[in-house]
């Protein structure tokens, strides 16, 4: 039996263990880690360090060194996280429907746990936290693996589980955090049948496309985020340069922050030569097309990749359109169905964007940064899912389960 095998096979276990723990204990667990998180900063951030320095060493920059860094406000919101878990209804248990059929049966449907959650993910050691809150609060066991930048951050913050989990004699395998972070690990896990029930990739787009193709296990697809702002020409431009500036720049690194940037042809002229000149301070590059490019000369060109590029970085790709119909035209052909906005004062467009873009999560006059599971008022996410089935959008705590149906008898047997 390899490595990944003896944790499906721990995992398993604690997840039996898990499974019928009460509320009232959870919530314990939950507040204890957040608590032994902030006791444990000093040695958590001294790990986060070492990560970083060693991935500017390789020569990584910008919004990934970003993502990968900890500091003691971030360490207070994976605290802070798992405390809102804690404060969460558990999802555990709800029964959805109860009804009688004429043969005296009676059927119902209720929530129950995953059972074993793997988690694959990149650069944002603020994940472990979410997962492990969630999945524990799901009534799941979860399997971590995360990428190599973040290996010592990781391994840190699982460790302070695991300790707090042992000395409140509980199993410590309701987490475990893979120490391999090697491309077989990765596969290995894929293919954990019989011991995994979901696997949920976190992370770029390659990260997803690989697991999405080669995994045998159950995936829940988390989003690549193209996200689009559209500027509509009834837009009140006193709303819209800051909805852009923050989608763009609040944090650029994230999936749910704007890559594209769609303007009516009837206010380009007014709005793009101040709003690029806004986002160029906030050390924005902006890709536009030729209309862009004569209202703001530093602007480089755009190419048919740059509409359908997730950057993650300081870049924005920009276009002037005709109208709406342009607008959601373009969207429909590069969306990753993640996120997308339109800036308007009509209401009749508005609710046309509303009605025929294809996303997870569609706004009117808002940024597109507030697609996140505690923005949303679910507590920590486990990431944005932008498939169809089973899970949409932000995924919290029922995300997470799954159902049963459950049937009391009378003795009944089938004709």
């Amino acid at each position: 039996m390899n490595t990944m095998e003896e944790m499906g096979k721990r995992a398993k276990e604690a997840a039996v263990t898990l499974s019928v723990m009460g509320s009232a204990q959870k919530n314990q667990i939950l507040l204890a880690c957040a608590d032994a998180l902030l006791a444990a900063e000093e040695e958590i951030l001294h790990a986060n360090a070492s990560d970083v320095s060693s991935a500017i060493a390789a020569g990584i920059k910008g919004a990934f060194i970003d993502r990968l860094q900890l500091n003691h406000k971030r360490i207070c919101d994976m605290a802070d996280g798992l405390k809102q878990v804690a404060a969460l209804a558990d999802p555990v248990g709800e029964v959805l429907s109860m009804h009688t059929m004429e043969n005296g049966l009676i059927i119902g449907k209720k929530t129950v746990p995953m059972g074993v959650i793997g988690i694959i993910f990149e650069a944002r050691p603020n994940v472990t936290a979410d997962a492990f809150g969630l999945c524990l609060k799901a009534g799941s066991a979860v399997i971590l693996r995360g990428g190599k930048e973040a290996f010592g951050s990781n391994q840190a913050i699982v460790s302070v589980f695991r300790s707090t989990l042992e000395g409140m004699g509980l199993p410590a395998d309701f987490v475990q955090i893979v120490s391999d972070t090697s491309r077989e690990t990765a596969n290995a896990m894929m293919r954990l049948n019989g011991y995994l029930d979901v696997l949920i990739p976190r992370g770029g787009a390659g990260l997803i496309r690989s697991v999405v193709e080669n995994s045998t296990v159950p995936v829940i697809q988390t989003g690549i985020g193209n996200c689009h702002i559209y500027v509509d020409e009834s837009a009140d431009l006193e709303k819209a340069i800051p909805i852009v500036l923050n989608a763009k720049t609040q944090r650029p690194g994230v999936c749910n922050a704007c890559e594209s940037l769609l303007v009516h042809e009837a206010i380009a002229e007014k709005f793009l030569p101040e709003m690029c000149r806004l986002l160029q301070e906030k050390t924005v590059e902006i890709r536009g097309d030729e209309a862009t490019r004569s209202l703001f000369h530093d602007a480089v060109a755009a190419t048919e990749e740059d509409w359908a590029t997730e950057y993650e970085d300081y870049i924005l790709a920009t276009k002037v359109v005709k109208n709406i119909d342009e607008a959601i035209a373009h969207i429909r052909k590069y969306t990753t169905g993640h996120s997308e906005a339109i800036v308007t004062e009509n209401y009749t467009n508005a609710q046309r964007f509303l009605n025929e873009v294809d996303a997870a999560a569609v706004y009117v006059n808002a940024s597109t940064r507030f697609t996140d599971g505690g923005q949303f008022g679910f507590g920590a996410e486990i990431g944005i899912s932008t498939q169809k089935l089973h899970a949409r959008g932000p995924m919290g705590l029922k995300e997470l389960t799954t159902t049963k149906y459950i049937i009391y008898g009378n003795g009944q047997i089938r004709s």
